[in-house]
């Protein structure tokens, strides 16, 4: 994994990108995707964290994620280890599931925040080309929170930033998080859609 201990701050968030070893599938159906949230649940009782935005897709997947007690390693380690064991009980897979190291991006600029959030909660139209009536209709990822107020968040889940964000930038005339992130705007689509650099 990379070595984020050396540069981790704790009032950080940070972009984490996870992919399967050579690509490959990491989740295969529903079950899959529901323990790994639950695994994210795990960790916040564990060692308290704060999620902003996630997305999974069958072959890889994205935090918003800060850790402020615990350095964000062992977090990722935690996560990753727990995820890993489940899926090699339960398809009696004996190699390596993820990539040796994850990306990261550290995100202090809080415009940067809102396009990395942004990108995240995008993110299956990009790998998947999927056609939905509307981001809260995939069911992997944290924008359902942000739109249904109905549905009770996670403990890890905070959606009160991103949305305050929103009101402090009149030039981005949007009205709210969520129209936000549907609009599509080709500078964002193109200033995140890369790799991050390994640390």
């Amino acid at each position: 994994m990379g070595n984020i201990r050396k540069v981790w701050q704790p009032e950080i968030f940070y972009h984490i990108t996870m992919r399967g070893n050579n690509k490959q599938n990491i989740f295969k159906n529903k079950d899959d995707f529901i323990f790994f949230t639950t695994t994210l649940y795990q960790a916040n009782n564990i060692y308290t964290i704060t999620i902003i935005a996630y997305s999974l897709t069958n072959n890889h997947y994205h935090l918003l994620i800060r850790s402020p007690v615990i350095p964000l390693s062992e977090v990722l380690i935690f996560i990753n280890q727990q995820y890993s064991s489940y899926f090699k009980r339960k398809y009696k897979y004996s190699d390596q599931l993820f990539e040796t190291r994850y990306y990261t991006n550290m995100i202090s600029d809080a415009k940067d925040l809102l396009k990395a959030s942004k990108y995240i909660h995008r993110n299956h139209l990009y790998t998947q080309r999927t056609i939905l009536e509307g981001l809260a209709n995939y069911p992997y990822s944290s924008f359902i929170f942000y739109t249904d107020k109905k549905i009770r968040k996670p403990s890890y889940i905070n959606t009160h930033l991103l949305n305050s964000l929103i009101k402090k930038y009149p030039e981005l005339k949007m009205q709210t998080y969520t129209m936000y992130c549907e609009t599509i705007q080709i500078e964002v689509e193109k200033s995140f859609h890369r790799p991050y650099s390994l640390t």
